[in-house]
């Protein structure tokens, strides 16, 4: 009998845990950016066209934020996500979201602007993290030395982490999404490929 007890309470620790997991995985926080290719205020949902020409399309909420950023590269809060992207098909936006496949929501959507957002694709070679840098080899055989934004993304196959918390290995492969800013290249958005 008391074998028994031990078998289901093991089994019932195992079902928690696993459902717990499962939670866990579809509130992990993901990144991706491109620029804004249609809004659709009446389903809700954003569609971006990436880098590679691909376009996700993310659902929002009254709770998404949505943040632009001045000249001075400050951000600033807005209104709600389909009164301040209407009409501004094209702009260049990195959106946080949780969720896979056809159901992404978007929890976060900040706004560079049109043709503020440059890409690179490399392998680090060296990381500061005292002057929250990382050096990059480009494609094209160009070393590059790129600071991280004090709002960087970086998204990793465990989720976005800050880019002050970033721990790039020398050899990793990325795509940076970045700005010129008084004369230095300022990551906004980082990806592990």
């Amino acid at each position: 009998m008391h074998l028994r007890l031990v078998a289901k309470l093991l089994v019932l620790a195992i079902a928690m845990a696993s459902c717990a997991s499962g939670l866990l995985a579809q509130h992990v926080v993901h990144a991706v950016t491109g620029a804004v290719s249609k809004v659709d205020a009446g389903a809700k949902t954003i569609a971006v066209k990436t880098a590679d020409g691909s376009e996700e399309v993310f659902k929002y909420t009254a709770k998404t934020s949505v943040h632009g950023v001045t000249a001075a590269g400050d951000a600033t809060k807005t209104a709600a996500v389909d009164t301040y992207l209407a009409g501004k098909e094209g702009t260049h936006v990195v959106v946080r979201y949780v969720g896979k496949g056809a159901d992404k929501t978007a929890i976060g959507i900040k706004d560079f602007g049109k043709d503020s957002l440059k890409v690179s694709k490399g392998t680090v070679t060296h990381v500061d993290r005292a002057a929250h840098t990382v050096g990059i080899k480009t494609e094209d055989g160009a070393e590059a030395t790129y600071r991280l934004g004090k709002d960087a993304a970086v998204d990793t196959e465990r989720g976005v982490v800050d880019g002050t918390k970033y721990t790039a290995k020398e050899g990793d492969h990325v795509v940076v999404h970045y700005s010129e800013e008084a004369g230095h290249k300022v990551v906004h958005f980082l990806k592990h490929i």
